[in-house]
């Protein structure tokens, strides 16, 4: 089966001392591409160096709305400058978080906006982290209010680590997004994601490990890594009914659509 990994967290700390094992390991179980996303100027940084040692990854910068209230404009405009190297396909990931809430909402807001705009700016798509607190859906909606403030132009969107109800996804779908899951689907409270997963068009999938995070069943929960994104595309080929090698190439074809890779 050909697996992708579309947001791996290659350049965290968790993976420092066998960062090569741990991209050799998932090349080993499959997978083809794998997408390195900052959440501040550091782990930017970080990921296009991991990407000067292995060419075939692509990386992704922005701020994460954990990091909104940190990132000043001298560090944005670091971003800024980063985001234009040919290596990064994506703005990201950035979002809104109003589950934990590290930073305040309205610079959460504030982040995303610059963050979006980035993305329209220079014609690359934005990956999205939302969250809200259990039970609730108040930073879906907030974020769908500040895609619809682009008006019939909305910048290209991952929606990373899928979670929030069906109707979000469908509004998401209609503004033209592509949908990503993680090991988050496996955990309570998270359901609805089955009957996304089933849904969503063939063409606006995709799968990720958001590593060393949302280890899916069987993987080591004090570590995930980018091959146990298996668990998750076999997981959504069984839902989608689907054979796992079909499943596997049209993961591969949306991966090189959504981020222009070859």
């Amino acid at each position: 089966m050909r697996l992708v990994d579309s947001h791996c967290h290659l350049q965290a700390d968790a993976f420092e001392g066998d960062v090569d094992l741990v991209i050799g390991g998932a090349r080993l179980a499959g997978v083809e591409r794998i997408l390195v996303p900052g959440w501040d100027p550091a782990s930017c940084r970080a990921a296009l160096a991991l990407a000067d040692r292995f060419p075939w990854l692509n990386v992704a910068v922005g701020t994460h709305p954990h990091d909104a209230s940190s990132v000043d404009d001298t560090a944005w405009d670091e971003i800024t400058a980063l985001a234009a190297d040919p290596r990064v396909v994506a703005i990201g990931e950035t979002g809104l978080d109003y589950d934990r809430v590290f930073s305040p909402i309205l610079e959460q807001v504030q982040n995303l906006r610059r963050n979006l705009q980035l993305a329209v700016e220079i014609g690359k798509p934005a990956i999205l982290h939302c969250r809200s607190a259990e039970g609730q859906r108040d930073g879906q909606d907030a974020l769908l209010r500040e895609l619809r403030a682009f008006g019939s132009t909305p910048p290209p969107v991952l929606v990373h680590s899928y979670s929030g109800p069906l109707d979000y996804a469908e509004a998401m779908l209609e503004l033209g997004a592509m949908i990503s899951f993680s090991g988050l689907v496996f955990r309570a409270g998270e359901e609805p994601s089955a009957d996304v997963a089933r849904l969503a068009p063939p063409d606006r999938v995709l799968v990720e490990t958001d590593s060393p995070f949302l280890s899916p069943p069987g993987a080591p929960r004090r570590r995930n890594e980018p091959e146990w994104v298996a668990v998750t595309a076999r997981w959504i080929a069984e839902r989608r009914g689907v054979e796992e090698d079909t499943f596997g190439e049209q993961l591969v074809t949306n991966y090189d659509t959504v981020f222009g890779t070859p």
